[in-house]
């Protein structure tokens, strides 16, 4: 499984899937890369740490001047597309307010409905709502 999952992020990584075209990325993507370069370390340093509580992350954190360099810059850029993901995911309603007024009108509020509006009608979306969709990962 461990061995998939770095194929996968490997792949993702040459596809492009790490280009200024997306600029965040969501918890899964971000385990998966680094699966691939923090792997062998977690192995040698942190393998008792545990997922629960960011355990591994501050494992690594203590344990930064033994771990790789690959691993460090994956570490902080993977942190920054995530910080990212997450500023994306709160100014999206914002930006996709005027879009969402004028191709939603009458949609119920809350649980993804709205959003859920705008996906359908993402030919009619304005590229910046659109744009903010995508960086959010909602699509």
């Amino acid at each position: 499984m461990n061995y998939l999952r770095s194929i996968l992020a490997v792949t993702f990584l040459l596809a492009g899937g790490w280009t200024a075209q997306s600029q965040t990325v969501g918890f899964a993507d971000a385990i998966s890369i680094l699966a691939v370069s923090c792997g062998k370390d977690i192995d040698k340093h942190c393998k008792s740490a545990t997922l629960a509580n960011n355990g591994i992350g501050q494992c690594l954190d203590k344990n930064q001047a033994k771990i790789s360099q690959k691993c460090n810059a994956d570490r902080a850029v993977v942190a920054k597309l995530i910080q990212e993901r997450l500023a994306a995911q709160a100014a999206a309603p914002e930006i996709c307010s005027r879009d969402a007024a004028q191709l939603c009108q009458g949609v119920k509020q809350g649980a993804g409905h709205v959003l859920r509006c705008l996906l359908k009608a993402q030919p009619s979306v304005s590229n910046k709502c659109n744009t903010a969709i995508d960086l959010a990962g909602y699509r």
